[in-house]
């Protein structure tokens, strides 16, 4: 996942989505890369299978993992080295992972995390599935971690 210079993804500013590392099981991980497309501060999304992922009689666990990385924007600031007034540009994300979490709890198929921290957000859930005439069903587990890829802040100008 590269960035230009101006944090755009790609020539023409689209977002770039990677699944070559996603086996597409799983309702909820299409529902949120479908929800993450609409947001535009997101430059990059990977979308890669867990090793966590497993089924055995009666339930199947899905794990998926979700990277992603937000376009940058440039800022000027002035910072003071041995005494002289030095302006700088500085690269910073446009958008966190708080909110992030935020912009798609407000998505009503999405919602808010279920777990989120400084470096994550998560979703986990779960639905039964009953296949047509049989009386016991599948219930299946699907837990999406959201990771930020690639942040920094680069300094330019120093």
């Amino acid at each position: 996942m590269s960035r230009g210079s101006d944090g755009r993804a790609g020539r023409d500013g689209v977002m770039e989505i990677d699944t070559s590392g996603w086996a597409e099981e799983g309702t909820f991980t299409a529902t949120l890369i479908e929800a993450l497309k609409a947001i535009d501060e997101i430059a990059c999304v990977r979308v890669e299978d867990a090793p966590a992922s497993r089924a055995e009689a009666g339930y199947a666990f899905i794990s998926n993992e979700v990277f992603v990385t937000f376009r940058t924007q440039d800022r000027r600031e002035t910072v003071r080295r041995f005494g002289i007034r030095w302006p700088r540009t500085v690269r910073a994300d446009q958008m966190t992972l708080e909110e992030l979490g935020r912009a798609l709890g407000a998505i009503a198929n999405v919602g808010p995390p279920d777990y989120a921290d400084a470096g994550m957000l998560q979703y986990l859930r779960t639905e039964r599935i009953v296949p047509p005439y049989q009386t016991k069903g599948v219930k299946v587990v699907e837990m999406v971690r959201i990771y930020l890829a690639g942040s920094k802040i680069v300094q330019i100008g120093v």
